[in-house]
């Protein structure tokens, strides 16, 4: 297993409920990655319970949006995962800070592998939830886990299709060739270096141009709302060379298959809704679900708990969960 660091200490951005109890725990995916994360449990539960996953958003730890859901909805009467993805936050995996959309999409079953053998856990009742890019990779994993008996994409995006296309689809195929050059490019001076590069994360302090989706997010990962020392996106990134393998990865080519239920979940005016209501498009059955939430923003759907939908996804889960 890998060789990790574990706090004992509360240390999330999101105050610790007196309604569930919490433990740190650690499990290994198939590529042999120890990943770490924090388990909730309403207090005193008894007897075998349904369980959710959670993971996200693309860049973030447990320790932000993923574990203020997870604690959540273990307040509402789930068995619950927040877990950090290979390469990041407490779990392992060298080099540090890359992301995979082969390797992610595993860390949600290797999540279910987990929640599957506990005692506490009804095997045949577990969900997954995955917050922004996650959301993609949730679908993913519901795609191709049949273990996954219902699924939610909350604030989504594609990460595959951002990274080949650019943000509407606005990147044609000789702009997408002079970005693998570039990364290319990269790997080699890295090669040369000995270490690799980080992209840097949210910028700060902000361009006098910066779009108000990038304004939203560093209100969020580089102020006390979000901010955490060990996410990507609060301080230096990703790996530069990261986005290889999404560009040449549809991450989304086999969600119409996805048989078991799915909800949606986006705000009205998030920059990111048509990557939700187009992954949606692809969706097949009388058990997928699309809500919208007014007024609401994508980032919003990371830390608002007046906006983020908990009744409905419980009332989701409650039903499909059985």
């Amino acid at each position: 297993m890998d060789e990790t660091i574990i706090t004992t200490e509360w240390d999330k951005t999101f105050p610790q409920s007196d309604k569930v109890d919490h433990r740190k725990v650690q499990f290994t995916n198939r590529f042999g990655i120890t990943l770490t994360g924090d388990l909730f449990t309403p207090k005193n539960s008894d007897g075998r319970m349904a369980a959710i996953a959670v993971s996200g958003p693309f860049g973030a730890v447990k320790e932000q949006s993923s574990g203020l859901y997870a604690q959540t909805m273990a307040e509402r009467g789930f068995i619950t995962l927040a877990f950090d993805p290979s390469y990041t936050g407490e779990s392992g995996g060298e080099p540090r800070y890359v992301a995979s959309p082969d390797i992610n999409t595993e860390d949600f079953s290797a999540a279910v592998d987990f929640l599957s053998i506990q005692n506490n856990v009804d095997p045949d009742r577990i969900g997954i939830i995955g917050i922004c890019g996650w959301g993609g990779l949730a679908l993913n994993a519901a795609a191709i886990d049949t273990r996954i008996k219902a699924t939610v994409a909350s604030t989504m995006y594609d990460m595959s299709r951002v990274t080949a296309n650019g943000y509407n689809d606005s990147m044609d195929a000789d702009e997408r060739y002079e970005l693998r050059i570039q990364l290319n490019a990269q790997r080699t001076k890295d090669a040369l270096a000995g270490d690799y590069a980080r992209a840097g994360g949210v910028a700060d302090p902000l361009p006098a141009d910066a779009p108000q989706f990038v304004r939203d997010y560093h209100d969020y990962y580089k102020t006390v709302r979000g901010y955490h020392e060990r996410s990507l996106n609060s301080n230096d990134g990703w790996n530069t060379t990261s986005p290889l393998s999404f560009m040449n990865t549809r991450q989304l080519a086999y969600a119409g298959e996805i048989r078991n239920p799915v909800l949606i979940i986006h705000g009205e005016k998030a920059h990111s809704r048509y990557f939700g209501e187009q992954a949606f498009a692809k969706l097949t059955g009388d058990n997928k679900y699309l809500l919208i939430i007014p007024g609401a923003s994508h980032v919003e759907l990371y830390d608002r708990t007046d906006i983020i939908p908990f009744d409905k996804m419980e009332t989701f889960f409650t039903e499909n969960l059985r």
